[in-house]
């Protein structure tokens, strides 16, 4: 099927033929899978993983359909208009909405943002002994440098080539265990949330679908400049994008899905309690050998560089856009959009007692971000006005409402855990 995929020619912009030609256009799918690959997937995972052994697997099966959807309508939105998510909210709706949407939005963004900066410090704390608050500098400095001063295409490659070393890792780490395959296989597809879980099953939640990156993709998905006046392009484009974010989100669903199988196969199977990643990568050594603990740490640095330069740039496309400009690294509102987002959290983490629990709640509030971004997006996505030809079909409307009461369910859920 794949054989008879058209693709553009950037020079004149006609369809022309060849399956090869796809992989042009896989890149921006990778970009949001390393944001919901990220430290605070870890935490939450490991410790769904520790804590619950593979009951809690449904959720990350949950969250990555829900994620599959929720990306490819709001990559549309994108093509079809020109417009990031923050961009269209901005221009679409009245200035009280839109602005209290996308300050919350920003709210999400430094706590992204945080759990990414945090689990790279993390990571250099493992590796070479730096205090966390030092180790936290460190990694802001790099990620500032990698933002201000590389191309998106150049960043492209390297979180694609992030998300590899993070896949590899964690296959080594699985090869090493004896993991229980058709019990995981039940849990992968029979919900159930065990006494005492709920909250480990928002952070799940909140780290697979997380607000920034729907307005990410619908900004990075234009990257690729296509000629958005020829209808027959626009297509293809389309279908370019839908095979993008599925292989993109299926393989963030394989990672996640590993982390949670470790850590029952090692340590809830042990009856291990694990209280920070630290702890985590410590007794992977005896339980695992040496070079496994190793393996965590580094793959956990790339987890953290790699996501905390998307949240910065989810966190300049939002601003950005609370100004009607689309994202652009030489713009004072994109760049003043990754500053606060980054140097925000970099200063939370210097008051931060409990770096594990911090990761987790950092996804928690995610989770109850969210339905404020999706049900924007439905209504974006939903309107002839914004749209045009390009509208919801009414059976996508009502899957996306049903997404977004599934999860607005879930955090009622946790509002009512807390009395």
């Amino acid at each position: 099927m794949l054989s008879f995929i058209k693709n553009i020619d950037n020079k004149n912009h006609k369809p022309t033929f060849g399956a090869l030609k796809i992989l042009k256009y896989i890149g921006p799918g990778l970009l949001v899978t390393v944001g919901f690959i990220d430290p605070g997937n870890w935490a939450s995972n490991i410790a769904a993983g520790a804590d619950f052994g593979f009951t809690l697997l449904w959720m990350v099966t949950l969250s990555t359909i829900m994620l599959i959807i929720l990306q490819h309508n709001v990559a549309h939105l994108g093509i079809a208009t020109g417009l990031c998510l923050s961009e269209a909210a901005t221009m679409h709706t009245p200035p009280w909405v839109s602005r209290t949407i996308l300050g919350s939005a920003m709210v999400a963004s430094v706590s992204t943002s945080l759990a990414e900066i945090l689990g790279g410090a993390i990571a250099l704390q493992m590796l070479f002994g730096i205090p966390i608050p030092v180790a936290a500098v460190i990694v802001v400095i790099f990620v500032g440098i990698m933002l201000f001063t590389n191309s998106y295409a150049l960043i492209e490659k390297i979180i694609i080539a992030f998300v590899s070393i993070i896949g590899l890792s964690f296959l080594y780490e699985l090869s090493l265990v004896h993991i229980d395959w058709m019990q995981a296989g039940i849990s992968w597809v029979v919900p159930s949330i065990p006494e005492g879980s709920i909250l480990i099953v928002m952070s799940v939640l909140g780290a697979v679908v997380m607000p920034h990156n729907l307005f990410l993709h619908s900004e990075i998905i234009q990257s690729r400049q296509w000629n958005l006046e020829n209808d027959e392009v626009i297509k293809k484009q389309l279908d370019y994008e839908f095979v993008d974010t599925l292989v993109s989100m299926l393989i963030g669903w394989a990672i996640n899905s590993a982390m949670i199988i470790l850590a029952a196969a090692t340590f809830h199977s042990t009856g291990a309690k694990v209280d920070e990643l630290q702890q985590a990568q410590s007794m992977l050594g005896p339980l695992l050998g040496n070079h496994a603990g190793v393996v965590f740490a580094i793959a956990l640095l790339f987890a953290g560089i790699a996501s905390s330069i998307t949240s910065g740039m989810a966190g300049g496309s939002i601003f950005s856009g609370l100004f009607s400009e689309p994202y652009d690294i030489k713009d004072n509102h994109s760049r003043l959009g990754i500053a606060l987002s980054l140097i925000t959290a970099l200063a939370l983490i210097f008051v931060i007692n409990n770096p594990f629990k911090a990761l987790i709640i950092s996804q928690m509030i995610l989770s109850i971000q969210l339905p404020f971004t999706i049900f924007l997006q439905i209504y974006l996505t939903s309107s002839q006005k914004v749209m045009g030809k390009y509208v919801n079909a009414k059976s996508t409307t009502v899957i996306m409402l049903l997404v977004g009461a599934i999860v607005t369910f879930l955090n009622i859920l946790l509002f009512i855990s807390f009395f």
